[in-house]
């Protein structure tokens, strides 16, 4: 080979480098230029294109943050943390809907800025002269963003992971297969750990304690939901730390924030359930019957509570905003109250029913025609069982408006009669005779004794009328019919061991006494001292024939 086939071979390598270096700058120049920077969307499409993991050039992706404030390092860092706290709460940036407008101004602000995301409203970005980068306040809050999406360490496990290794499997990295393995197998020891601790050493405890109702109702059934619930929290920590796409991490994250607050809402509806068997307990240790009624009725005050509260959290968690919702509602409430006036005055009506207690369970009460025995008070109507053995439901405004006179809530029962005697009857035998019925009120175990009323008190057209007028202490209707049972009974037999005849409306024709005959007028004992032995023989063998236990 001669020395000038050599000199053309290093003239043309010469060339040729020049060439692949001249193209090389080409291509840097144009990167160079297509980094802009001139709008919100080229800026968010930069940090996006230049960090995904088909172009991934960091050095890059960080000409998003202002050069003059800080290093590439630094901003490099920046950058990255920034996506992986978009692709940690998996936010969705609409790039349509990005300004492409260099001179775009914040209509709530009046400034060049445009905000990223709702999520994060610290996030946005502002115009430095012609460019858009990530404001100073923005960046100077990433570590914190970014300790709150991957908190208790977790961010330490984004460089450890993958590590492990990046072939892909089944289109994820193999670092990422794995950690999905150790999380499911995880959150499965934490289940059966949990379902253990529960449904032995807890319902043991209430087992000991005397709550077996609770622990086959209630306890053991929630046991399972409990559990789960405990894995939900460690499945939102660690799914970010797998950096899945924005879409796919987007939906996750969502579905497992929207379905916990579903087992949030079955637990507490049934813990709800328990604290009314502790109310029922408490219940029964009272006098008032009352508050075996007002029981059911705080149960399904709080359940219809836990339903509304969890109902709201699952739409909080779907990125729903509830304020026009509760705003909407306030109004729907303002006119659903004003087309149920007579609902709501009856739901009023049984809390001032409860608050005030006018009467109990199983009380005789009478309000206007009604007449019965209270069976129950619910949010509308009072059930009322009257004596036809038929049910009136009363509306509770209209008895909390109305006069109620509570026949449950009497110390006494009144019993008042005239007991009417012939005319023919001897004074001494009267007095006698009304002694006689102030002891059998004495001596009654069910009557009262401070107070009662025996006197000769009318001379009527066909009699005379003994006015008795006493009252019993018993607890319900039936035991003051069989006092009064009682009582009259001994006065049917005082009356016939004293000869004294009951009047009744009579017309009597008087004639003249015929020797042969007898006249009708009974021959009374007029010899006081005889009338008292009698009466005291009365009681001796009246006293004698009662039972012990009376």
């Amino acid at each position: 080979m001669n020395q000038q086939t050599i000199i053309m071979k290093h003239f043309l390598y010469s060339i040729l480098l020049i060439f692949v270096f001249t193209i090389q700058n080409m291509v840097a120049q144009t990167d160079e230029d297509e980094i802009t920077l001139k709008s919100p969307f080229h800026t968010l499409s930069t940090h996006f294109e230049y960090l995904s993991e088909e172009d991934f050039q960091p050095e890059l992706a960080a000409k998003v943050i202002n050069p003059e404030t800080h290093s590439l390092q630094e901003a490099e860092k920046l950058s990255q943390k920034l996506m992986q706290i978009y692709k940690g709460e998996g936010v969705i940036i609409d790039f349509e809907s990005v300004p492409k407008v260099a001179n775009y101004l914040d209509s709530t602000s009046e400034k060049h800025r445009y905000h990223v995301t709702d999520m994060f409203p610290e996030i946005y970005l502002e115009k430095v002269g012609n460019k858009w980068y990530y404001s100073e306040k923005t960046l100077s809050k990433v570590d914190r963003l970014h300790k709150s999406v991957y908190p208790f360490g977790a961010d330490r496990l984004l460089t450890l992971l993958p590590k492990i290794g990046t072939q892909k499997v089944f289109g994820l990295h193999l670092w990422q297969v794995i950690s999905i393995l150790v999380i499911i197998l995880f959150c499965v020891i934490i289940h059966k750990i949990f379902s253990f601790i529960i449904q032995r050493i807890i319902i043991q405890i209430l087992i000991k304690q005397g709550y077996d109702e609770v622990v086959k109702k209630l306890v053991g059934p929630i046991a399972r939901p409990i559990s789960i619930l405990i894995i939900y929290p460690i499945l939102i920590l660690l799914v970010p730390v797998l950096q899945l796409d924005v879409k796919t991490n987007h939906y996750i994250i969502l579905i497992l924030k929207a379905t916990w607050p579903i087992f949030a809402t079955i637990i507490f509806y049934k813990v709800v359930d328990i604290f009314g068997l502790y109310l029922k307990k408490l219940a029964t240790k009272t006098q008032s019957t009352l508050d075996d009624q007002l029981v059911p009725i705080i149960r399904k005050t709080l359940k219809i509570f836990v339903i509304i509260v969890g109902g709201l959290a699952i739409l909080r968690n779907l990125n729903i905003d509830i304020i026009p919702f509760l705003t909407g509602l306030s109004i729907g409430g303002l006119a659903f109250a004003l087309a149920a006036q007579d609902t709501l005055k009856n739901f009023f009506g049984s809390i001032m029913i409860f608050v005030d207690r006018p009467f109990q369970i199983g009380d005789w009460i009478t309000s206007g025609e009604i007449d019965g025995t209270v069976e129950e008070v619910g949010f509308r109507a009072t059930r009322i069982r009257t004596f036809r053995n038929s049910v009136t439901y009363v509306p509770n405004a209209r008895i909390v408006d109305s006069m109620v006179d509570n026949h449950g809530l009497r110390q006494y029962r009144r019993f008042y009669t005239q007991i009417a005697i012939t005319y023919d009857t001897p004074p001494e035998v009267i007095e006698v005779f009304v002694d006689g019925l102030r002891k059998i009120v004495e001596n009654h175990p069910d009557t009262r004794k401070d107070y009662y009323n025996v006197y000769l008190n009318d001379m009527a057209a066909t009699s005379l009328n003994v006015m008795f007028y006493i009252f019993f202490s018993v607890p319900d209707w039936g035991a003051e019919l069989k006092a009064r049972h009682e009582i009259l009974l001994e006065i049917i037999k005082l009356a016939e061991t004293l000869g004294v005849n009951f009047a009744f409306p009579t017309q009597t024709l008087h004639m003249e006494t015929f020797p042969e005959k007898v006249p009708n007028s009974p021959t009374y004992v007029r010899n006081s001292q005889k009338l008292k032995d009698m009466l005291a023989g009365f009681f001796t063998a009246s006293n004698g024939k009662r039972k012990p236990e009376d």
